[in-house]
């Protein structure tokens, strides 16, 4: 409520405010040579609103020079200083931790004279409140002398990992407590897992309690693994790329002195050497989903021109920015950043904000942006430039997670599949299974018609009986679930092709066991026959990536009997392998294989077959979403079993997927579901307009957030209304209103202000009005 307003209205505030463009770009003022020397392997580290840079080499000496950048006032300068500072040095790592800097190891001496030169294992401490330096003596043992390692805070101590001794590269870890420099000492951890092997040059990052390391120098072989280190359990894991779907964005090239941060749920790699390249993308991975993904830069992110369309200027109650800086250009790309569309490298114009490639640069975060400084750039040339990268902060699309729900808790299920001889049933959605399985859907809608027949031979057999009064009632039966029956499968693969259905993903085989493989491999076949292009792609890789010198002989043993050609081929390659040949055909279980199976082995030994390059594209069928567009578009209007009033209009629509990302209507349908099987549609007491009613369902169906600004202002307060997983939907209705009003859509956003008593938005738009009342 406004209780200075006399009619006390509730209306929506959007405080608008300054908004940077996301995944924008910006140069900023660089550092000047009087402040500081460009530079390269240093550190930087980030504490309140500035950025701090230490150390790192100008191409001739090393430097322990302290630099402060103020990013509010876009300003150098040095940091103040006393005590005596680390030796010069660079490949040295620093990290925060209360109100200090540690800086630990690193290699110093003299460069160019190639003397005194020798990596170090001292650790230093810097307060930014009085400038003091001071070095920590600790009793007991020390880490290794090393440079080029990783360092991070976590759980109120200094990790230290992997690095280069001088001599060979490291994999040990080490930990010191931060709280009390009297009484802590070095420990050496005792780590478990698939521990990353030994390597030198690459970034880690904490992130939901875990630290990520990705790709570096490992001897002659650069890799571009993901490795994760759970702090608790002291265990490594490396993380799979093999669920990655053939045509999804891929894992970034192997490189070397790139820089990876964290923020929110999401890693951001950038730059590095990547097989004699300096690629320029950032590249992002979702923690949660496990996936990678090229980020767009936003088209702010090139110096404008005087051509781009004149921005609209800002209420009078906005601080008063450069027109730029507040984003307001109209801009139809930010809003599809999440769906995981790789991009082509495009080559920086000379008008570009985007940093060139680089290495041995580094990286820091401050509130929701990424600030960039220094590095190697072509011809071996140090820079002294600073970036800045705004980062989108929207909360992530859970469609993939409710369905997923629906399908766990088997809530509103609507069909029973009954599976081959033994008859066992799973149960499952209409909607759903329609939705994204062609196959499924011809046995569902053969199953309806046997039930229509049985219904109209049933009709007039209704039976009746007498109450206790006297009077006739009719018995009402409860809607059966529709039997399916799939001779076809079996229940286990059978579910895990549901889930698949349900959420795109299938579970990774646990390593090493040959019974999850086999699944897979019956998963696979169902696929095959069901027609299924996705699931099988999937299958396909996830088998490949399990097969080793253990399991490859049953593998290849059950392709055969299944009669999985493209699998098999790959077992008896892998197999007739030089070097695994000689280890397999010693194994117990090569002497039970089937004759017909070893004459092939043999045979395929002898003589290799010629490998014939397809030229077909490979088909990786369709997704979730696309799937789930089509099924709202139209391909699943004859699944309908719900009606929607918008102001007396009918709007068919499906009860399992409106109950799956809508707690309000999983509400109502659990418990007073409409007799007539119609719901009136409202946000609140305000009826959105068609359109904007149109872009919720779009978001309900297939996460869909694009949508002209004035649906935003119907749709602002949906989430809470509806009781959507998150406020995804309102994070994306906020920004699209605080950048994409123009003079051509400003009147439909009064006219949806003034409904929606947004008030704050109607002042707004009067203004730009009032400002452009000819163009208007």
């Amino acid at each position: 409520f406004d209780h200075s307003c006399s009619d006390s209205v509730e209306y929506l505030t959007l405080n608008f405010g300054p908004f940077e463009t996301v995944h924008r770009w910006r140069r900023l003022p660089p550092c000047d040579e009087f402040v500081g020397a460009r530079r390269s392997k240093h550190t930087v580290v980030a504490y309140r609103d500035a950025i701090y840079v230490f150390g790192g080499d100008n191409g001739k000496t090393m430097l322990n020079d302290l630099l402060r950048f103020d990013v509010k006032d876009c300003s150098w300068c040095r940091a103040f200083t006393t005590g005596t500072p680390p030796a010069p040095r660079y490949h040295h790592s620093a990290v925060v931790y209360g109100s200090s800097m540690f800086v630990f190891g690193g290699y110093t001496g003299d460069i160019y004279s190639n003397s005194n030169l020798k990596n170090k294992n001292d650790l230093f401490e810097y307060k930014f409140a009085t400038g003091q330096w001071t070095e920590w003596k600790t009793e007991g043992r020390l880490p290794v002398a090393r440079s080029a390692h990783g360092a991070t805070v976590y759980s109120d101590k200094l990790w230290i990992f992997a690095g280069y001794d001088g001599n060979a590269r490291l994999n040990d870890m080490w930990t010191i407590g931060l709280q009390d420099r009297e009484l802590t000492c070095w420990e050496e951890i005792e780590q478990s897992g698939e521990i990353p092997p030994s390597c030198c040059n690459f970034p880690v990052a904490v992130c939901k309690d875990k630290m990520f390391v990705f790709s570096g120098q490992s001897g002659a072989k650069i890799t571009n693994n993901l490795f994760q280190f759970e702090f608790k359990e002291k265990i490594w894991t490396r993380i799979p790329t093999e669920h990655l779907l053939r045509g999804s964005p891929p894992p970034p090239q192997r490189r070397y002195g790139h820089t990876m941060v964290a923020f929110d749920r999401h890693l951001y790699v950038f730059g590095g050497a990547a097989d004699n390249t300096l690629p320029n993308e950032l590249h992002c991975y979702d923690v949660d989903s496990q996936t990678w993904e090229v980020i767009q830069p936003s088209p702010d992110s090139e110096v404008s021109h005087p051509e781009v369309a004149e921005r609209v200027s800002a209420p009078d109650e906005a601080p008063s920015l450069p027109l730029e800086e507040r984003g307001l250009k109209k801009s139809q790309d930010v809003f599809g950043l999440d769906f995981g569309i790789t991009t082509v490298k495009q080559p920086p114009t000379a008008d570009s904000e985007l940093p060139s490639g680089r290495l041995f640069h580094a990286a820091a975060v401050i509130s929701d942006a990424m600030y960039i400084f220094g590095g190697t750039v072509d011809n071996n040339i140090r820079s002294g430039e600073m970036y800045r990268f705004q980062f989108s902060c929207y909360p992530k699309c859970t469609l993939h997670e409710d369905y997923g729900r629906l399908w766990e808790n088997r809530q509103f299920s609507d069909l029973e599949f009954v599976l081959g001889e033994k008859e066992e049933r799973v149960r499952g959605h209409t909607a759903i299974v329609t939705a994204r399985c062609k196959w499924l859907k011809k046995k569902i809608i053969q199953a309806r018609e046997r039930l229509k027949q049985v219904d109209i031979e049933d009709e007039g057999h209704a039976t009746c009986q007498k109450d206790g009064i006297g009077g006739n009632v009719k018995l009402c039966r409860l809607q059966p679930l529709l039997e399916v029956p799939i001779r076809e499968a079996e229940a286990q693969p059978f579910e895990v092709l549901m889930q698949f259905l349900y959420t795109d993903k299938i579970k990774y085989p646990r390593k090493g066991h040959v019974q999850d493989v086999l699944l897979i491999m019956d998963v696979y076949k169902l696929a095959l026959n069901f027609k299924l292009s996705r699931l099988e792609q999937l299958c396909l890789q996830y088998i490949e990536a399990s097969v080793d010198l253990q399991n490859v002989l049953i593998v290849c043993e059950n392709a055969n009997k299944l009669q999985l050609d493209q699998l098999k081929e790959h077992c008896l390659n892998f197999v007739v392998k030089e070097s695994h040949f000689n280890q397999v055909i010693m194994m117990k279980e090569f002497e039970h294989l089937s004759s017909s199976l070893i004459v092939e082995i043999v045979r395929r030994k002898q003589q290799p077959p010629v490998r014939t390059h397809s030229d077909q594209p490979l088909d990786i069928g369709t997704s979730l979403i696309q799937d789930m567009k089509a099924y709202l578009e139209g391909a699943g209007t004859e699944f309908c079993d719900i009606i929607l009033l918008l102001d007396g209009h009918p709007r068919p629509a499906h009860k399992a997927i409106l109950a799956a990302r809508s707690s309000y209507f999983e509400a109502m349908f659990r418990s007073f579901m409409p007799e007539d099987g119609q719901v009136n549609i409202s946000i609140g007491e305000m009826v959105p307009s068609k359109q904007a009613f149109e872009s919720m369902l779009r978001y309900i169906y297939y996460g869909e957030v694009n949508m002209p600004p004035e649906d935003s202002l119907y749709l602002f307060a949906a989430p809470y209304y509806y009781g959507f997983s998150n406020n995804r939907l309102q994070a994306y209705c906020k920004q699209n209103l605080e950048m994409n009003v123009t003079v051509e859509n400003v009147l439909q956003i009064l006219e949806a202000a003034d409904k929606t008593q947004a008030l704050d938005m109607k002042r707004h738009c009067l203004h730009i009005i009032v400002h452009q009342f000819t163009k208007v």
